[in-house]
């Protein structure tokens, strides 16, 4: 159990008196009672007793007798004197023993006081050595009752972990600036001779999971100078000026051991804007923030010292933070790319026993938007079904299945769904998967499954491009819309009615649609106008609308035209395409999970022509090549798994398109 030493000292003085007070006064009484009983008679019961010869010995004081009677000698009798010349020879007469003396004791007051200074010493003593423990492991990093204003940041000669820049992939860019930070700190001379200045501080920016610490620790483990790691929330304290004190003794440190490299993880904790109107309301956040801003102006331009921030809300971070000169350099670390993916693929797998077969390019092709702690996931993932299939090294089927269990879920397999649900989940996902494979340019079905997913998706269909896209047009953002809709077309065609499962798809679709009209402007009523704005993109992305009522009205309704007429195409195509909807639809009934090349097989042999859209060219190249599943991509080229089904779509044939074009209002 952790105790907690930042606590004034003379509370642990008080607490240390008040329990010598309740020894002294409490216990000490108790100790110090005598087994003698004392017990007062008069003076004629006293000769009494020595004329009868019971008296054993007595004490003859100025002012007292005590005296003690044979056979009760836990007894002690005491008596007033007289004047009695006779006394002496009556004791003796009687053999009383009156020369022996009763031992002194000591003053109750004074053997309190003598008692109490005791244990003062003791807890003075104690208070000493607590005290000087306490500095010690101070001095290591430790907290204590003194430690208030301390930082306590990691100090690392490399990184702990080993990590270096071999360790990350994905970011070249990145690790490109760090590289040259870096190098600055071994060889500065090469820099200043040519007047080069060191960077004061690297801000490192990106959505979570893309690297940003993992970045930082390979830093560590490159600069072989002293690396300081602290997070801004051990900044934020109770009491005003203690976080401003934490940043002065980091910044003391740092230039005591310069060149080195402090590392802020999470620096919009303490690095936000500061609020103008006045009293603020947070007076410890922005005195902290002063002081780093006033401790980066001050280290001189070839000081040594470089900072480096990590943070996913650069756009709550106070202005005068980023200016030159204080955070010279963003760096963006971004969403790995195809190549990147594969790279961080092969990263990962390093440290499982794999098959050396697997095709790392295709699988980074079916986890596009993918993040690097998703694909380490992934891996990780792979390794544990390899185990649980009593499997030695890691297999592709095992890391294609672990891309769908991170994006859906694992499989539920002993979920009871009845004969008609069944039937109406499978005419849903056909009705995606013909949906998008009638289209040009549409990315390949690669598996159809309605065996449902712990995420709660009863079903789905995964798509993947064939290569990496990084624009979308208008006609292919309208396909994929179209493609939503499928599932509630097929619904409505086969069984005529409506159900839940296609509330992804209503949401997906919706969101598609709305933001071609308002962040796109790829409507010919708005124009080249935007009237929506995302906030926090590398944290979801949300998004307000700046419109007035009226605007935000016609926006309504030209989302709902363009999804109506995607609803109408969508219904052409699958009536158009019954005998194939029907086949494949009672094929995956039987079989809950059919891969895209048996989709295809099917699709041609139930159609009176070849069909030469995206769809197709995954059905020539799967024949040469079993190429894998991948997630249909959606509005931000991430992979998705609706609740209950999913797919994406592109147009049957240009000339169609242009009729159907919804954007040309009447």
């Amino acid at each position: 159990m952790k105790k907690d030493f930042n606590k004034p000292m003379f509370l642990y003085y008080a607490i240390g008196i008040i329990f010598v007070f309740l020894v002294s006064f409490m216990l000490m009484p108790k100790m110090r009672q005598s087994p003698v009983t004392i017990k007062e008679v008069s003076y004629n019961e006293f000769l009494a007793q020595v004329d009868q010869k019971k008296v054993k010995e007595a004490h003859i004081a100025d002012k007292q007798v005590a005296f003690t009677i044979k056979g009760d000698e836990n007894t002690r009798y005491e008596t007033a004197r007289f004047p009695d010349e006779s006394l002496v020879n009556r004791l003796y007469e009687n053999g009383v023993d009156f020369d022996r003396e009763y031992p002194s004791e000591m003053n109750p007051i004074i053997q309190s006081l003598v008692s109490f200074a005791l244990m003062v010493i003791v807890m003075v003593v104690v208070g000493q050595l607590f005290i000087r423990s306490m500095t010690k492991s101070m001095g290591k990093g430790g907290v204590g009752p003194m430690s208030f204003g301390k930082s306590n940041a990691k100090i690392y000669d490399q990184s702990i972990d080993g990590i270096t820049f071999a360790n990350v992939a994905g970011q070249d860019e990145a690790k490109d600036d760090l590289t040259e930070i870096v190098d600055f700190l071994h060889d500065p001379k090469k820099y200043t001779e040519i007047g080069a200045k060191l960077p004061k501080g690297a801000l490192l920016v990106g959505p979570p999971g893309t690297g940003k610490t993992l970045l930082a620790k390979a830093v560590a483990g490159e600069a072989k100078v002293p690396f300081f790691s602290i997070s801004g929330s051990e900044f934020v304290e109770m009491f005003v000026g203690l976080g401003a004190a934490k940043v002065r003794d980091l910044f003391e440190q740092a230039k005591e051991k310069a060149p080195c490299i402090v590392f802020i993880d999470e620096i919009d904790t303490i690095g936000k804007k500061r609020d103008g109107a006045g009293f603020s309301g947070n007076d410890e956040r922005e005195q902290t923030l002063n002081q780093l801003l006033a401790e980066m102006d001050g280290f001189e331009g070839n000081g040594g010292v470089v900072i480096l921030a990590a943070t996913n809300r650069p756009e709550s971070l106070d202005p005068a933070l980023l200016r030159p000169g204080r955070f010279d350099r963003r760096i963006p670390v971004e969403l790995p790319d195809l190549a990147g993916r594969e790279a961080i693929l092969k990263v990962h797998a390093k440290e499982v026993k794999a098959e050396d077969n697997i095709d790392y390019n295709a699988v980074a092709r079916a986890t596009a938007g993918a993040s690097g702690a998703d694909l380490a996931n992934m891996i990780n993932e792979a390794a544990l079904r390899a185990v649980r299939h009593r499997r030695r090294r890691m297999s592709e089927e095992d890391l294609m299945e672990s891309v769908e269990v991170v994006i859906a879920g694992h499989q539920k397999k002993n979920t009871v769904i009845s004969t008609r649900e069944k039937e109406i989940i499978a005419y849903h996902e056909v009705g995606h998967a013909l949906v998008a494979a009638l289209q040009k340019e549409s990315a390949p079905v690669h598996k159809i499954t309605i065996i449902p997913r712990t995420s709660g998706a009863l079903g789905y269909t995964m798509q993947v491009d064939e290569e990496e896209k990084f624009l979308m047009s208008r006609e292919e953002a309208f396909n994929k819309i179209v493609t939503f809709t499928g599932g509630r077309a097929a619904e409505e065609l086969i069984f005529n009615t409506r159900t839940t499962g296609a509330s992804n798809d209503i949401e997906q679709a919706t969101k598609i649609a709305r933001a071609m009209i308002t962040r796109y402007g790829m409507s010919d009523e708005f124009g080249f106008v935007s009237m929506e704005t995302v906030n926090n993109r590398y944290l979801g992305g949300d998004t307000s609308l700046s419109v007035s009522d009226r605007r935000a009205f016609d926006i309504d309704l030209s989302v709902n035209e363009i999804i109506t007429k995607a609803q109408e195409k969508s219904h052409e195509i699958l009536s158009e395409n019954i005998d194939s909807l029907h086949a494949i639809s009672h094929y995956l009934l039987k079989r809950e999970t059919i891969t895209g090349v048996e989709f295809m097989d099917i699709l041609n042999k139930n159609s009176d022509h070849h069909f030469e859209g995206g769809s197709d060219s995954l059905n020539k190249e799967n024949k040469e090549k079993n190429e894998e599943s991948s997630v249909v991509e959606e509005e931000s080229s991430k992979p998705s798994v609706e609740i209950n089904d999913e797919a994406t779509a592109e147009s049957k044939d240009e000339e169609k398109d242009r009729e159907d074009d919804p954007f040309k209002r009447d």
